[in-house]
């Protein structure tokens, strides 16, 4: 009988999932290896994240930022096994600062709710590890639990709830895989004075090219928005965006297949190459509502984002448009 730390009469194959402690403030990612034929973890890890050098992974090993799942450091050695967990840290060298601050609206044991800011990613990916709102509210609530329960685009910002306990994570991840959650978004795009609204968009939306875009394809629906119009005078209207399904880019899709792309896109409906550090013409689209049953406490919840897009008949915001 094998037993370890705090735990009692463990048969001799189990053993409890560890998740290391953040680092200088930044969680480890989890990664668990594919079926495959590599030799070693490395190998794996390698080939999976073609991004990333072999020899930064090697680096990292060395340095162990690189463990298994009960928390000691992998090697350049360590036989590749289908199905482990790894853990591994993270990094970004010289990663610039975002200079908008997210709101903290609720937190209690189960769950935070969170006010982001334009341009700030929800959770790490690319050049983005620390400035990332899940690190930033790890930090602030010296909270590793906590985890994004959906996600909305970097460029757009407002409401972002996250689990506070993995006990209880499931329970409010299901509100969103059972669409038992009420969302609202809000939009400043070009007017379309010939169309009726409230009207819905029902489309498919699969990946695009170049991947990071996504697109309208004939096929079966898997892609409902509800579009009503909250201020439709001028040149620029503000939409008001009811999703009833959850595809990447989903609203900024829409919209743009309407014929009014959101103001200061650089995705739709072509990409448009911007510095990594200009923050000049934030996307207008906010995350503006969201209403669910709390599926723990039985309370209904509604918060509200305190972010406010630009006025459509604004000057500086027109001119940018029309630009």
């Amino acid at each position: 009988m094998v037993s370890f730390p705090g735990q009692r009469f463990l048969a001799p194959q189990r053993f409890v999932s560890i998740r290391p402690v953040s680092l200088n403030g930044v969680a480890p990612a989890t990664f668990q290896l594919p079926r495959g034929a590599w030799a070693t973890v490395l190998d794996c890890l390698a080939a999976h994240f073609t991004a990333i050098a072999r020899e930064q992974w090697i680096s990292r090993m060395d340095r162990g930022l690189v463990l298994d799942e009960r928390g000691v450091a992998l090697t350049q050695a360590s036989p590749y096994r289908p199905g482990l967990r790894v853990h591994y840290y993270r990094e970004v060298p010289a990663e610039a600062p975002i200079p908008f601050a997210e709101t903290l609206l609720y937190a209690d044991e189960h769950l935070v709710v969170a006010d982001k800011p334009h341009f700030l990613p929800v959770a790490p990916v690319g050049r983005y590890v620390r400035e990332t709102l899940l690190t930033r509210l790890q930090q602030r609530l010296a909270n590793p639990e906590l985890s994004p329960l959906h996600r909305i685009d970097r460029g757009t910002a407002g409401l972002v709830m996250f689990s506070a306990r993995a006990a209880t994570g499931n329970a409010y991840q299901a509100l969103f895989r059972d669409c038992r959650i009420a969302k609202h978004y809000e939009a400043i795009a070009p007017a379309l004075p010939a169309r009726q609204f409230p009207l819905t968009r029902a489309s498919r939306i699969v990946r695009g090219e170049p991947f990071v875009r996504s697109q309208e394809v004939v096929g079966p629906v898997n892609a409902r928005t509800r579009i009503e119009v909250a201020q439709g005078e001028g040149r620029l209207w503000r939409y008001t965006l009811y999703p009833e399904t959850g595809k990447k880019h989903q609203l900024r899709v829409h919209l743009a297949a309407l014929g009014a792309p959101i103001v200061n896109d650089d995705f739709y409906p072509v990409m448009v190459e911007r510095a990594v550090d200009d923050f000049s013409r934030p996307l207008q689209l906010l995350a503006r509502g969201i209403r669910f049953r709390d599926p723990v406490t039985g309370g209904e919840r509604e918060f509200v984002s305190r972010f406010r897009l630009a006025e459509p008949d604004g000057h500086e915001l027109t001119a940018q448009w029309g630009s």
